[in-house]
């Protein structure tokens, strides 16, 4: 996965460090970075890292270069540094302990049509069942076709509840229900899901806002579709807007070639990512780790 963006970044670095050798002063100037970028620009464009991303690790690279004197032999040390550095401030550090909140803690999942909440939901669900803490699930999309029953087969696979009504219920008083039941029973998470919607769709929009407003979840967490690219920043942007994101995760990052929307995403809307999804198994999310990734994306 991200075959495309590693690559791109491994050529990026080296071609730098050779630019740097050239340097006849052995002291990297703004331009020698602008030649650079002009020079990789396109081919992180095609990874669908967005423009406003590069120009971040633009400006980035140049505070950590521009006036550097180079020594003799230094100069691949000093670029991965400035890289892992300037790539690092694209993403939010500090996230979000959904452990050490009061319980039960209320977890809101939303995002576009077929970005996958519901998968999540229960891959989250599976990760609160591993460290027994006790989830309920909230079938809080009452608007797709068969999204209830999407929603109890995984209930029923993972051997936990869900608080569910009619189709064509209010979403707000679902989870407003199951709330209540997670207070009554003594669990610790409730898993809320919600209607897939277009960020474009007002009335949907307007429904979600009244879901965060009744509700007041601990988290409100987007899930996106990081094959979908650069829509997803504008995806992202768009639901921040309307409710205030809190955290966001990737999904289908097992199948991208690209991976340029994990940074993109994250400078776009300056917030955390939570996990990755890696594959269609319970198992399948992995917590993402900023330092780790970087350290991927620049070593040899």
């Amino acid at each position: 996965m991200l075959k495309l963006l590693k690559k791109v970044f491994s050529r990026s670095k080296q071609g730098l460090e050779k630019k740097v050798k050239r340097i006849a002063k052995k002291r990297i100037a703004e331009g020698d970075i602008d030649d650079f970028f002009a020079e990789i620009e396109p081919e992180l464009l095609q990874a669908n890292v967005a423009l406003e991303a590069v120009e971040a690790l633009k400006v980035g690279l140049k505070r950590e270069l521009v006036g550097k004197e180079i020594k003799r032999g230094q100069a691949g040390r000093l670029i991965r540094d400035a890289f892992k550095r300037a790539l690092l401030e694209l993403f939010v550090q500090e996230k979000p302990d959904i452990f050490k909140l009061k319980r039960p803690v209320l977890l809101l999942f939303l995002g576009f049509n077929g970005s996958g909440k519901t998968t999540t939901i229960a891959k989250v669900a599976n990760l609160l069942l591993k460290k027994k803490l006790k989830p309920v699930l909230a079938a809080g999309d009452t608007f797709r076709a068969a999204s209830i029953e999407q929603l109890e087969e995984h209930a029923r696979r993972l051997g936990v509840e869900v608080v569910k009504h009619k189709y064509g219920s209010d979403s707000a008083a679902v989870i407003f229900d199951a709330r209540k039941h997670a207070e009554a029973k003594g669990l610790d998470f409730i898993l809320a899901d919600t209607a897939g919607r277009s960020h474009a769709n007002v009335n949907l929009m307007d429904e979600l806002k009244k879901v965060v407003r009744v509700n007041r979840p601990n988290l409100k967490i987007l899930v996106l579709d990081s094959l979908t690219g650069n829509d997803a920043v504008e995806q992202a942007r768009k639901f921040d807007e309307a409710v205030g994101v809190d955290a966001v995760v990737l999904t289908k990052v097992d199948v991208n070639e690209k991976g340029g929307s994990i940074l993109s995403v994250a400078w776009a809307i300056r917030k955390p990512i939570l996990w990755l999804g890696t594959g269609q198994k319970y198992d399948d999310l992995k917590p993402f780790d900023p330092e780790k990734f970087v350290e991927d994306l620049v070593k040899v």
